[in-house]
């Protein structure tokens, strides 16, 4: 990921002021200030003249209708914190979304910190919200959701504060519908076989690892393989909500809870259990040494059991997040631990996980 330049972070700043002048033609900006450049979006940090503060976020305009209904629709049917959604709407070819700014500090900065107890804490949160999402609606196959409701309708709803649209407005689309962007992030393309969607997410984690993994890739392999062979993979499972970065990187925490979740861009639809295998390693495994991460998996799932009951997760899954955590959107070898690994520990990391996933497969 490279840092915006002068002229970039000029032009998010202006489209900025275009939203604010249009949403709060009233209000006194008494300061704005870009964040460091996203993947995906441009954030700018705005301070009205009363000290009020709210959060501009400028996307494609598919990104914004997704995760702006979606995170809507979460704050309105679960117990996860999300930042109130202020406004919506399109400038030119982009959208935006505005929304209350949420006091709160990055968790990743701040998990590996808290106690014992508190850590425990925090992963119930994450299971009981992992829990929710996959309790909030069931698709007819599997890969990339998107808002497929009335764009129009919604965006009135949010200036009128009617309620947040309903699970059936969100469905499994082909990224060539215009509901969804085409990205380099795996598991883009849509199917009714679930063992050819695993495939084609897996393969495409597997391609993005560096060379100091090329020892390993025939063994992944083989241990995917043979789950799938043996139908420890099931062939046909129920297809839920995969958020497939909901991780303390996307959390706010203050007094030790969490107060928002704030990325529910380019979401999925896959077997529950893998985004239970996911979100369990970027908890437990992430951030705590072993045997430590056994206590916080067992919180994670507890947490997860207060509202329904957790999926079996075969070796197979464990090895795919694992897979799928080592490497960004932008080929980048992901920096685990707070303070984070780089380089060869941040690689040496990434390599151990996956030992232990292949050990945990026999």
């Amino acid at each position: 990921m490279t840092d915006d330049t002068d002229d970039e972070r000029r032009a998010t700043t202006d489209d900025a002021r275009t939203v604010l002048d249009r949403e709060f033609p009233d209000r006194e900006i008494a300061g704005l200030a870009t964040s460091p450049r996203g993947n995906r979006k441009r954030t700018v940090f705005v301070t009205f003249g009363d000290g009020s503060r709210v959060v501009v976020q400028l996307a494609t305009l598919p990104v914004v209708r997704t995760e702006t209904a979606l995170a809507r629709l979460v704050g309105r049917r679960t117990s996860i914190p999300v930042p109130q959604v202020r406004a919506v709407g399109q400038i030119d070819d982009r959208g935006y979304a505005v929304t209350d700014a949420v006091p709160g500090d990055d968790l990743h900065t701040r998990f590996a910190g808290f106690a014992s107890d508190r850590q425990r804490a925090l992963c119930r949160t994450f299971g009981r919200g992992l829990a929710e999402l996959h309790e909030l609606s069931e698709f007819d196959s599997y890969g990339p959701v998107a808002f497929v409701g009335d764009w129009e309708k919604f965006v009135g709803g949010v200036r009128r504060g009617e309620d947040a649209p309903g699970p059936d407005s969100f469905g499994v689309v082909s990224t060539d519908e215009k509901q969804c962007d085409v990205t380099a992030l795996p598991g883009r393309t849509p199917s009714d076989d679930w063992h050819a969607w695993l495939r084609n997410y897996v393969d495409t984690g597997l391609r993005a690892l560096p060379a100091e993994f090329d020892d390993l890739r025939d063994r992944l392999t083989t241990v995917i393989d043979a789950d799938v062979a043996e139908d420890r993979v099931p062939p046909a499972p129920t297809s839920r909500l995969f958020p497939w970065d909901f991780r303390p990187g996307n959390a706010l925490v203050a007094d030790d809870r969490v107060t928002a979740m704030l990325d529910w861009g380019e979401p999925l639809a896959a077997d529950p259990a893998l985004s239970v295998a996911k979100t369990e390693h970027l908890l437990a495994d992430w951030y705590v040494e072993p045997p430590a991460n056994t206590d916080l998996r067992r919180a994670f799932r507890a947490g997860y059991e207060s509202v329904r009951p957790i999926p079996s997760v075969p070796s197979a899954y464990r090895v795919v997040a694992v897979v799928l955590s080592a490497v960004d959107s932008t080929g980048e070898v992901t920096r685990p631990r707070y303070p984070e690994l780089t380089g060869d520990d941040a690689v040496a990391f990434h390599r151990e996980r996956l030992l232990a996933a292949l050990g945990d497969a026999g």
